[in-house]
């Protein structure tokens, strides 16, 4: 899965938006103003998810591919090589899985907003 794919199908999702907040080669996605994705578009082989931590550890020890992402909490975050065994299936997947990490943790007030999105 190439980087444009990738940035279509995050910016497909209800509420998501894209921006570079922490500089300008780090593209983030975020819903409702929550990150749940992101690309270093200086190293554009990798994307960065947010992923439920049993589930991170089990992730990486099926795939070499998935990693403890670099600069962001390991508990929570895995980055996933686009180069290695990982195919586009899977990747959507956890893009999806991601996203609805990041929706679960909303409070009542942003799941309204979200649901009236």
């Amino acid at each position: 899965m190439n980087i444009e794919a990738i940035r279509e199908y995050c910016l497909e999702k209800k509420a998501a938006t894209e921006c570079f907040p922490f500089d300008e080669v780090t593209l983030v996605f975020k819903v409702m103003g929550k990150m749940f994705a992101c690309i270093p578009l200086d190293n554009p082989i990798l994307i960065v998810v947010k992923c439920d931590p049993d589930y991170a550890l089990e992730l990486r020890e099926q795939h070499p591919g998935i990693e403890g992402a670099f600069h962001f909490n390991k508990k929570y975050w895995n980055q996933i090589s686009l180069l290695g065994d990982i195919d586009d299936r899977l990747i959507r997947h956890l893009i999806d899985h991601s996203y609805e990490e990041v929706i679960k943790k909303f409070t009542r007030k942003m799941r309204t907003e979200y649901e009236n999105f």
